[in-house]
């Protein structure tokens, strides 16, 4: 079983939004049973999932404190993967969450602001040794701030190469419980997601490689962030 956290200490990065997506992504290519988990007390996730129709992907209600014991369940279910939603926050809770993970998805805007609050996320990924992968997600199309994000991420571990754009019908679709790949299968965005599940399964089926390197944590130590 493998478990992705999705985590970052800037609120509105998009990790409930990717959580959701990406899990029924999986469970639509055919890589299930999948499972989400709402570990942020704003209970984003849990209020997604009441208002969903469709059986899967399962939903389990957690703390920070019982994730251990549950993901033990769900591995001993025969679940397949398991996408856990976190708080804002970069405290030992947070840490103590990565400890978990097979694979650290960070979501990040392309913004200064958003860079910028990046610093404790990585510090915790990197004192637990654990494979990440950044997303950039909200980004406006030809915009030159995304690949200047691109590039100041690159300085820190691996960068997906799909890039999640700014889109309504992304947080439209999960008025009715749902995500942008059901509602309209063939747009942009659908194609996006697909194209960026595609990746990170490709990365975990290979062991989740993308830990930051020596040479990222000390670029991190210089001042860097998009013009």
């Amino acid at each position: 079983m493998q478990v992705i956290v999705l985590a970052s200490q800037k609120g509105g990065a998009g990790k409930t939004t990717l959580s959701r997506h990406l899990a029924v992504e999986a469970e639509r290519v055919g890589e299930g049973p999948v499972a989400l988990i709402d570990a942020d007390p704003q209970g984003g996730l849990a209020r997604w999932w009441n208002r969903r129709a469709a059986e899967t992907p399962i939903f389990v209600s957690s703390t920070l404190e019982a994730l251990p014991e549950n993901i033990e369940r769900l591995r001993k279910a025969g679940f397949r993967h398991v996408f856990l939603d976190t708080p804002p926050q970069a405290t030992a809770l947070i840490r103590d969450v990565v400890r978990l993970a097979d694979l650290v998805v960070i979501p990040a805007r392309p913004s200064p602001d958003d860079l910028d609050a990046l610093g404790a996320t990585i510090d915790i990924v990197e004192g637990e040794g654990k494979p990440l992968v950044f997303v950039i997600n909200s980004a406006t199309r030809k915009a030159r701030l995304t690949g200047q994000a691109a590039i100041v991420l690159s300085q820190h571990g691996t960068v997906a190469p799909a890039i999640i754009h700014r889109s309504d019908t992304i947080p439209a679709s999960g008025i009715a419980g749902q995500t942008v790949v059901e509602v309209d299968p063939k747009s942009s965005p659908a194609q996006e997601i697909a194209e960026l599940w595609t990746y990170l399964s490709s990365r975990l089926s290979r062991g989740g490689r993308g830990t930051l390197s020596k040479p990222a944590k000390a670029a991190r130590a210089k001042t860097a962030r998009p013009a």
